[in-house]
């Protein structure tokens, strides 16, 4: 029974990032909105658009924005390079005009449009969402029920770590293309996407692609990683992983660049979680990228590449100078999806791969989404 000072509002659709959440049509709506991260909130969207004007919704589909649907969507700041930029006010009151910043349903005061898109979408503040919970109305937020962050981590499966240059540089083509490779050899993979701004769309393509079990920073109750101290949020995805599931191994995608505001680099200079990565693939759009891709690795993180790969490996010039020149293997997802595979499996502990794992050759087009070229990260 919805309490007497809550009204409740129908709505059109149901954002992903707001999926833990459990909220369903028509919301308990309340007046006095959390301006904090995380807190779910109820818009009307002021205007369409025809690029960047979907949002994927908590079932997985994407589907177009049209002025006047209500949305369900999280509060969040978002730093793109090749997106929207925004951040969370703080006041926000009913009738106050917000944006969708990412595909997600990420919902903030937009601060940086992009100009390959166009304005952000506005939208109208209709009031924050309500949830009950043992008897009581409480505003629903993406923290609650979120699995715990971790400061240490003890143990793990073997990680192979997807990283880039930027946004648009491949990474989850070369995810996809890596765990569908380690499954076809035998061998149990876990997935995760850890860094980013909150869509469901990366792990689900893994997982579509065989991954056993998947889990994303969202699930630890962060709408985007650009607020945040994202290492205890990475080792807590890595050990859910871990306890959750019986795993050889653990494909790990990171949003963004390494360079950039979504804690890439807190990563990869953390020396306990780069204890367990075994592996490291990275993707590039160009050759300035790829190289300073080996210098970063080289000098910043001590790390050896495992291989290059992105579009600056679409063509042979790409991949001969970066395996002459730099001393880095360099193997397109797409079109050398084999030789990528069996870089990884060479780079694994002996124990984690079957003695007669040989990836199979490339049979597969690109998915799909490999023609999406606009970053929710």
């Amino acid at each position: 029974m919805i309490d007497d000072t809550l009204q409740t509002c129908a709505v059109d659709k149901i954002a992903s990032s707001t999926a833990h959440c459990e909220v369903s049509s028509p919301v308990p709506l309340s007046p006095y909105v959390v301006a904090q991260h995380g807190y779910l909130v109820v818009v009307r969207a002021l205007d369409e658009k025809t690029q960047y004007d979907e949002v994927e919704c908590d079932d997985g589909v994407f589907r177009h924005i049209q002025a006047g649907d209500v949305l369900v969507g999280t509060l969040g700041g978002r730093q793109a390079l090749k997106g929207y930029s925004g951040r969370v006010p703080r006041h926000i009151d009913p009738g106050d005009t917000l944006h969708v910043l990412n595909m997600g349903g990420l919902m903030g005061r937009c601060t940086a449009p992009h100009p390959d898109l166009g304005p952000a979408l506005p939208v109208e503040v209709l009031g924050a969402a309500m949830v009950e919970r043992e008897g009581q109305w409480l505003h629903a937020r993406i923290q609650e029920e979120a699995l715990e962050m971790v400061d240490r981590l003890s143990a793990s499966v073997p990680l192979v770590v997807i990283s880039g240059t930027a946004m648009d540089t491949g990474k989850t083509k070369a995810a996809c293309q890596i765990v569908e490779g380690l499954t076809e050899v035998g061998l149990q993979v876990g997935a995760a996407k850890l860094t980013g701004a909150a869509l469901l769309r990366d792990v689900r393509r893994m997982q579509a692609h065989g991954a056993s079990a998947v889990s994303t920073f969202t699930d630890v109750g962060i709408a985007c990683t650009v607020e945040d101290a994202i290492t205890p949020v990475a080792k807590g995805i890595i050990q859910h992983l871990n306890d959750t599931a019986t795993l050889d191994v653990i494909v790990a995608e990171m949003g963004d660049g390494f360079v950039g505001y979504y804690g890439v680099d807190d990563l990869l200079t953390d020396m306990e979680l780069q204890s367990f990565v075994e592996a490291h693939v990275v993707a590039a759009t160009d050759l300035a990228g790829a190289w300073a891709a080996a210098h970063t690795f080289r000098r910043r993180y001590r790390a050896a590449i495992t291989a290059l790969t992105g579009p600056v490996t679409d063509s042979g010039v790409g991949r001969r100078y970066i395996r002459q020149r730099l001393g880095i293997p360099a193997h397109n997802a797409l079109q050398e999806r084999t030789d990528l595979v069996s870089a990884v499996l060479e780079a694994l502990p002996a124990s984690t791969v079957p003695d007669d794992a040989t990836p199979p050759p490339e049979t597969a087009p690109p998915d799909a989404d490999d023609a999406l070229t606009v970053s929710a990260d």
